[in-house]
């Protein structure tokens, strides 16, 4: 494929022995999708979970299973597929990695041809990635956990491990994470880290305001835009804490994530964290009101056809009250505003950064947004504004991510 996040990329997928191996198929089949070519490189141990046929159908590309392999590898007619395979590859991707393969990383130990080709890549241009994947008791071992702290230490990248159930009947941590997740951690590995040492608070979604236990005020905010946000903020390099009104969204990889209901919940999370973020990004699309008081009951028709008389208080303005705060005052912390309009909507979005006294407000026409995967936004500072033209709300969560790091440096 010539588009997605991986587009241009090049993979060198190595499989060592383990039962995860089945999950490689889908991995293999999910980073083509996203644009890149796949090389499949399996240990003698790895062919006994999985066939060389199955990930040759998949890569389609020959599959290389020996050191002694005498095909051409990457072209190079030398018989020497150690080297020539890990020459043209952006990254190489252990996965399943097994704890015997790990223990052999660290020392150096070259005696197939997956070992071989890591032991040869060059170091400063072709990373190693590794995704664990061994039963709970040899993941918490101290010899496995020594062995991913070196491995980390001589610059590999750790995946990280999956919790749940084991095909040997156990429960716990050491599963290799799902093909989504580990395509996730690849796709963010390839982002430049423009926002590395940065803390971002970042709020998503709709608001809820109780009538009663049954109804209640709310809006059509899907958290699209902000989740989206969080997800670009940490391939950026950035530690995020997304804040989240009622939405049904996963949450993105490397994120924590609070789930609150009403304006009073978000704001009470959002003063919480913001002390120690250095970006504030609202995107949530908060409630300006809500009823004076919540009945405990259903609120009922009494047959007179006449509706309840409800009476509203104002919420308070989250965004402003963190803007108007000492730190974002003293630029400690760089605030960013959304408007969600449905007209006009430079001269209101200008309105409303002057009116919340932010930095940048990012305006969008609601109507033409909620709910979609795609987006386009209006970038709105006190020198004028600047159009993002229509694209995946990840695409344009990357731009604002970019844009929010040269305003910061």
């Amino acid at each position: 494929m010539s588009g997605g996040d991986l587009a241009g990329k090049h993979i060198v997928l190595g499989l060592s022995g383990g039962i995860a191996c089945y999950k490689a198929a889908e991995l293999c089949r999910a980073l083509i999708k996203q644009g890149a070519s796949v090389q499949v490189v399996m240990t003698e141990a790895a062919e006994q979970f999985i066939t060389a046929v199955t990930l040759q159908a998949l890569s389609g590309r020959p599959v290389f299973t020996s050191q002694w392999d005498s095909r051409p590898a990457a072209g190079i007619d030398n018989s020497m597929a150690h080297i020539n395979l890990s020459r043209e590859a952006d990254a190489i991707l252990i996965a399943p990695c097994s704890a015997d393969f790990m223990a052999k990383l660290l020392h150096g130990r070259a005696d197939d041809l997956l070992s071989l080709m890591c032991l040869a890549r060059p170091l400063a241009t072709v990373p190693l990635l590794i995704a664990p994947a061994m039963n709970r008791e040899m993941w918490a071992h101290p010899a496995t956990q020594r062995n991913m702290a070196q491995l980390s230490a001589d610059g590999a990248t750790i995946l990280g491990v999956g919790s749940g159930f084991q095909a040997c009947g156990e429960t716990g941590d050491g599963r290799m994470l799902e093909p989504p997740e580990l395509l996730d951690d690849v796709i963010a590995f390839f982002q430049p880290k423009l926002l590395a040492g940065q803390k971002l608070l970042v709020t998503a979604g709709p608001t809820y305001e109780a009538l009663d236990p049954v109804r209640g005020i709310t809006n059509l905010s899907s958290g699209k835009m902000g989740f989206a946000i969080a997800r670009a903020a940490h391939e950026a390099g950035a530690e995020v804490t997304l804040v989240a009104g009622p939405v049904n969204l996963p949450t993105p990889r490397g994120v924590k994530r609070i789930d609150v209901r009403s304006a009073q919940n978000m704001l009470e999370a959002v003063l919480q964290q913001a002390p120690e973020a250095t970006v504030f990004i609202a995107t949530a699309a908060v409630a300006d009101w809500r009823p004076a008081s919540s009945s405990e009951r259903k609120i009922k028709k009494d047959g007179s056809g006449q509706p309840p008389q409800l009476a509203f208080t104002e919420n308070t303005d989250i965004l402003a009250t963190v803007a108007q705060s000492p730190r974002a005052q003293s630029g400690e912390l760089f605030c960013v505003g959304f408007a969600a309009e449905s007209h006009d909507l430079e001269d209101n979005a200008q309105a409303k950064r002057k009116r919340k006294g932010v930095p940048l407000l990012v305006g969008n026409i609601g109507p033409a947004t909620f709910g979609r995967d795609d987006n386009a936004l209006l970038l709105v500072d006190a020198q004028g504004s600047r159009e993002l033209a229509r694209a995946s709300k990840l695409s344009l969560a990357r731009e604002l991510v970019a844009d929010i790091a040269a305003r910061l440096s």
